[in-house]
Formats: C-alpha cells, sequence, structure tokens
C-alpha cells in the first residue's frame, strides 16, 4: 500500500497516497467544542482566547460559484485549537479591529494549506498585513511529502480520512448545517494535527 506509513516508528512519511488509499482509512472528525460566532462582541472575546494559543490550525470557506464570471467573498473563517475550533461567520461578525491585529499577530501561528488563496481573498474584505502564517505544504516537502490537498495529506501523515461532502454547500446560508460545522472544524483542526505532526520530523 503506497500511502501506508509507520509514524512511530519511521522518520520519513510515505510521499504520495492515492483516492483508492484513502478509502480504506478510517473516517473521523473533529469532535471537540465548537464555536459559531455571528456578533462582533463575542468574537473580539474569542480572540483574546485565541491569543493564548502558539499555534493554530486555520483555513476559510467561501460559497462557491456555478456561473461563470460569479465570486463570492470569504463568509467563513476557522481558527482551531487542540480541543476548540471557532467558526467565525464574516459576513456577521464584519472585519473588526481586533481580527485585523490577529491576523497581524506573529506570536500566534496560523497553520493551513493553501494560505496564498485564503489570504488574497481575506483581503478583497479587509487589508492587513499577514503575520505568522505557516503554510504546511512548505514543511511537508521538506519531509518527502509531494501531496498538497487537505485530504491527502491527513491520509498520509495522520492515517485517516476526513468527509468533504460539504465543501460545495452554501457557506452564506443563514444558519450552517451540523455537517458543514462538523466539515469546517475538522478542516482547521486537521492542519493544526499535520503541523504538530511534521514538527516532530523537522
Amino acid at each position: 500500500m503506497t500511502g501506508q506509513s509507520n509514524l512511530n516508528d519511521s522518520n520519513l512519511f510515505t510521499n504520495t497516497i492515492t483516492h483508492e488509499e484513502i478509502q480504506t482509512l478510517p473516517l473521523h472528525a473533529f469532535k471537540g467544542h465548537v464555536s459559531v460566532i455571528t456578533d462582533p462582541a463575542k468574537l473580539s472575546r474569542s480572540i483574546k482566547e485565541m491569543e493564548k494559543a502558539v499555534h493554530l490550525g486555520f483555513d476559510t470557506e467561501t460559497r462557491p460559484a456555478f456561473v461563470k464570471g460569479q465570486r463570492y467573498t470569504v463568509a467563513l473563517m476557522q481558527l482551531a485549537s487542540e480541543e476548540r475550533v471557532w467558526l467565525i461567520r464574516l459576513q456577521q461578525t464584519g472585519f473588526i479591529p481586533a481580527l485585523v491585529e490577529f491576523l497581524e499577530n506573529n506570536a500566534v501561528q496560523k497553520v493551513g494549506v493553501g494560505l496564498r488563496d485564503d489570504l488574497n481573498a481575506l483581503q478583497r474584505l479587509q487589508r492587513f498585513s499577514p503575520g505568522g502564517f505557516v503554510e504546511l505544504t512548505h514543511l511537508t516537502k521538506q519531509v518527502g511529502v509531494e501531496v498538497e490537498s487537505v485530504k491527502k495529506l491527513t491520509g498520509l501523515l495522520l492515517g485517516f480520512r476526513i468527509s468533504k461532502s460539504a465543501q460545495t454547500s452554501n457557506w452564506e446560508a443563514p444558519t450552517l448545517t451540523e455537517k458543514q460545522i462538523e466539515y469546517a472544524a475538522t478542516d482547521a483542526w486537521v492542519c493544526l494535527q499535520m503541523y504538530k505532526k511534521i514538527e516532530q520530523r523537522l
């Protein structure tokens, strides 16, 4: 099996994994506490909690466009600690000054995959100077991993698969479904878990 690796006994990760191999892995999702934030005051309080972390998993979600020329802005920002995930509904909270300061804060490392696209999209909402962002694929290449999708990286590095069924759902819906919440929380949380696994090898 190409994607199979013993992370405890080997100093190197297998460098790739097939879709078929991913399907044989157990399905996992984040099961800790999730805060869905729609209120600017709650966002300010949550940022104070996030600032206590050294590393956080990071991701964003945008409503998919199915018509040529149509484009939506970022609807959701996800930040994950070990036991907690914050889902920030930007269209309800707005891009408050405290959030700008947090995204420019070098003291808290925000780890994600495909950060350039995420940050460019966020800056269409509000200009800021990104600080403390760590692109996970830059680290995985240092340990010989060649894939760049969150799903494949999770399979290779963590040994389980994650559901992507909610990926193309409407992230601007008035209320997020349980499936959307689990999907969004898991995507940010696995970035933190993968960072910790890679850090052990670097």
